[in-house]
């Protein structure tokens, strides 16, 4: 587990950990930057949009492996929560000059799989490894 404070410099330890744990399940490493990228995201959002970058708050990162089921990231934060279904989807004319609203999106593509639970407070993102 890796527990980070609610601020962007905190960021900078997700890439360490993100190698330690590829490289202890022996992934490969065509799926790192996906990995890392969807990562990255992930805490981003929570650190921003979750925990409102209020540094008292924390951002959980737990980690699984599973043959079957590969390879499981749990990123989650104290915030409010948000209704993940309702994002604007930033591939539409409207949305392409917007600054943000990419990182669901990415997380989506660059994965294989996406969960929200706790009412949006936790994404749970697998990738088969």
């Amino acid at each position: 587990m890796l527990k980070l404070s609610s601020c962007q410099e905190s960021i900078c330890k997700l890439e360490y950990f993100v190698q330690r744990v590829t490289e202890q399940y022996g992934i490969a490493q065509d799926r790192y930057p996906d990995i890392l990228i969807s990562l990255t995201e992930a805490v981003n959002n929570a650190i921003i949009h979750g925990n409102e970058e209020i540094k008292g708050k924390n951002v959980l990162i737990n980690h699984r492996y599973q043959k079957k089921e590969g390879l499981t990231f749990e990123v989650s934060d104290e915030g409010k929560g948000f209704d993940h279904n309702n994002l604007p989807d930033p591939t539409r004319i409207e949305n392409i000059e917007c600054c943000g609203g990419r990182g669901v999106f990415l997380i989506r593509q660059l994965s294989d799989r996406v969960r929200f639970v706790n009412n949006g407070r936790t994404v749970i993102i697998n990738f088969d490894v």
